[in-house]
């Protein structure tokens, strides 16, 4: 799974960019000031890439892209400081992309993409358990078999796996698989998740949360 460090002093952006990019399927981690990302930064270099505020507290960004530049992690300035010469210096000291603040998730989660892929590092497969999910290809195999899902079944199993051990909300999850407003009638979710227990043999994994929805267990 790709991690992503959110530097980022303002809890409230900190934590919703959060939650967006762990909708997409990103695992991250927030550090509030430049000390305490430096500190995460030094117990493990992991990450795959990372969000960066310019004016933080302790350290500020300027000077801890200098310390992350060895380590190669891609990063991504997010700041205030939107004139021309401050995104002339970030780029020129090593960022890789620069968001001026405000702006939207989107925008912010279509960079992060394009940078994952420039270095290679986007998620190509998943697993869990018995099964191995080819995202490139929209394959899954179980046990070396390839296993037929149609196109809701494969973006749920998706879902599924890259949040194990979330509930996730009925009404959340419809939205992210069909893209459209959830109007309250859970049958066509509930016949999908059926039909992928049943060809997975997941009776035991995909657990029905009362009231809520389902979560895969492992």
């Amino acid at each position: 799974m790709v991690r992503i460090l959110i530097v980022e002093d303002d809890e409230a952006i900190a934590n919703l960019l959060y939650m967006d990019l762990r909708d997409e399927g990103y695992q991250c981690v927030n550090a509030y000031d430049g000390k305490q990302a430096a500190d995460l930064l030094e117990e493990n270099t992991d990450f795959d890439l990372i969000l960066l505020d310019i004016m933080l507290p302790e350290i500020d960004g300027y000077e801890l892209l200098e310390y992350i530049k060895p380590t190669e992690i891609p990063v991504i300035f997010l700041t205030a400081k939107g004139t021309v010469n401050d995104r002339i210096k970030g780029l020129k000291m090593g960022a890789d992309d620069y968001i001026v603040k405000p702006f939207q998730s989107g925008e912010v989660i279509a960079r992060i993409e394009a940078v994952l892929r420039r270095y290679g590092k986007s998620e190509k497969r998943l697993n869990f358990a018995d099964v191995k999910v080819d995202l490139e290809s929209r394959k899954v195999f179980q046990e070396g078999k390839e296993i037929d899902l149609t196109v809701k079944e494969f973006d749920l199993l998706v879902e599924l796996i890259r949040n194990k051990n979330i509930a996730q909300y009925r009404d959340k999850l419809y939205e992210k698989i069909w893209n459209e407003p959830f109007m309250g009638d859970t049958r066509t979710l509930d016949t999908h998740i059926q039909r992928l227990r049943k060809k997975l043999g997941w009776e035991d994994y995909i657990k029905t949360v009362f009231r809520i929805g389902y979560r895969l267990e492992g």
